[in-house]
């Protein structure tokens, strides 16, 4: 199996929050389009398993037209081998959509959503300057549901300075509320090179509160748990059968294609990466070039992905995998450090190997990177 994402870098007006390459100079698109035909085109041998699921995301995928798109799938058919009934997603801001755009989609075999809703509460939109309203986010969420579209994922930030618990709540309460069957929770990061980064230097706006974020991510587990869903990845719930097989597949270490600007691949054993520019991208592929850096993994890096990856799963890391993919070696360094988080009650015991416990899940970064071996 395998997969594609592929990066559309534009955007309506830029989120205060976000550092994800997209340009909101969208008279670019038409000539993006044709750039990633080309792209895809130049690419068709990067992957020789069956695409299993297809992944448009940005930046904004919902600005693109069915002209637009049409292109681009159709390109997808020509040089991949599309699996039957693969799932296929689009990311979408509320504010695009509409009862033709649904109609449009369901046509060119998108199956999935996932929908930039952040927050239902107003004063939260504007302090992310957000371009949609909350009466859209209701009122997209009803236009898919009412057009077919079975598969809804809506993605929520906590940890604004003035998001308070109670609205965190009714935020939750209302996507339970629509039977959205997948939900993806994210707490506020302040990355560098951000609007949101260069407020809080200038102490324009108070900075995240790292233990109020911590309270929060424990009101959502049990909100969403006590709702039947499974909190199978950190920062991911779904109901039962509705986890992102795309995502699930990243966890997983399955290969794939990244196409676009910025955009990232992995065939298991290399890492490579689009410019992160418009402009040169354009023109090195008009020049039938791919403009990507490459990395070639050492079995440390592998080793540390894995344990990086696995510890963000409900499952966890599996101890014969490490000792059969990594030797003995690693296996031992795991184990030596298992007992310290065994007795903090951070990990437990599953029956291929241990997974974080609820109260160690905010921290899940930081317990991994002690696992982490250094020795290049």
């Amino acid at each position: 199996m395998a997969g594609i994402y592929i990066h559309i870098p534009f955007c309506k007006k830029a989120c205060h929050y976000c550092n994800f390459h997209f340009s909101t100079q969208t008279q670019h698109i038409q000539e993006f389009t044709h750039a990633l035909v080309a792209e895809i085109k130049l690419q068709k041998n990067y992957l020789t398993a069956p695409i299993e699921t297809l992944y448009f995301g940005g930046g904004t995928p919902s600005l693109l037209k069915k002209a637009e798109l049409e292109m681009i799938v159709q390109a997808l058919k020509v040089n991949f081998n599309l699996a039957p009934h693969f799932e296929f997603t689009i990311e979408a801001n509320p504010d695009d959509i509409n009862p033709s755009l649904a109609a449009d989609w369901l046509s060119l075999g998108i199956n999935r959503l996932s929908m930039g809703v952040q927050s239902f509460q107003a004063a939260s939109l504007a302090w992310m300057n957000r371009a949609h309203t909350v009466e859209q986010s209701h009122q997209a969420i009803k236009i898919m549901q009412a057009a077919g579209f079975k598969d809804i994922s809506a993605d929520l930030i906590y940890g604004t300075p003035h998001l308070s618990d109670e609205n965190l709540m009714a935020d939750i309460a209302t996507l339970i509320q629509y039977k959205v069957n997948h939900i993806s929770c994210y707490a506020l990061t302040v990355e560098e090179k951000t609007a949101l980064f260069s407020m809080i230097a200038k102490k324009q706006i108070e900075d995240i509160d790292t233990s109020k974020q911590a309270r929060q991510f424990e009101i959502i587990m049990d909100a969403l748990t006590a709702a039947g869903f499974e909190h199978y990845e950190i920062s991911n719930f779904a109901m039962p059968g509705a986890r992102s097989k795309h995502n699930s597949n990243y966890w997983n270490q399955v290969p794939y294609l990244g196409l676009g600007p910025a955009a990232h691949s992995y065939n298991g054993a290399q890492r490579q990466w689009n410019i992160a520019n418009n402009a040169l991208y354009f023109q090195s592929i008009k020049n039938n070039l791919v403009p990507f850096e490459l990395e070639n993994l050492s079995l440390d890096q592998k080793f540390n992905e894995y344990m990086m990856i696995s510890l963000r799963k409900s499952e966890g890391f599996s101890t014969d995998y490490i000792k059969n993919v990594f030797g003995q070696k690693y296996l031992q360094s795991v184990l030596s450090i298992v007992p310290k988080y065994l007795a903090l009650n951070q990990l437990a015991a599953t029956v291929t190997g241990f997974a974080l416990t609820k109260k160690a899940k905010f921290f899940a970064d930081g317990i991994a990177s002690d696992f982490f071996c250094v020795n290049e």
